[in-house]
């Protein structure tokens, strides 16, 4: 199974960028997908999700900048950042989990499939 992000840059504050994640080797249409990412210096942190149902979750750091959605025939997930900040620079990863429950749809470690990252830097 392999994740493959793409689509991170350079880019200016209050810019637009967006994220794409493949999956191959198995179908997550029936899992739960989503994005974290790790600014420099920090740890870890989510950032959306995309439910089994398609109903997206979101750090209340974006919300309202971000849309997360993803097409389940490609087997693709998106990430649209807007009015983007030098606090949303950060390596973004995607992940994916056939298994995880709602309340731990926010914890890193429920996610059992991990893309390389994407860097996405935003100069101020």
């Amino acid at each position: 199974v392999q994740l493959q992000a793409s689509g991170g840059g350079l880019v200016r504050a209050g810019d637009s960028l967006s994220l794409s994640c493949s999956a191959s080797g198995r179908s997550f249409s029936n899992g739960v997908m989503a994005w974290f990412r790790q600014g420099p210096g920090k740890e870890r942190e989510f950032v959306a999700a995309s439910w089994r149902s398609g109903t997206p979750y979101y750090a209340d750091s974006v919300k309202g900048r971000f849309t997360i959605s993803r097409d389940k025939a490609k087997n693709t997930l998106y990430l649209q950042m807007n009015s983007l900040n030098a606090e949303d620079t950060a390596v973004y990863y995607c992940a994916a989990s056939t298994s995880i429950i709602l309340s731990s749809l926010r914890n890193s470690g429920q996610y059992n499939y991990w893309g390389q990252g994407t860097l996405v830097t935003v100069s101020s």
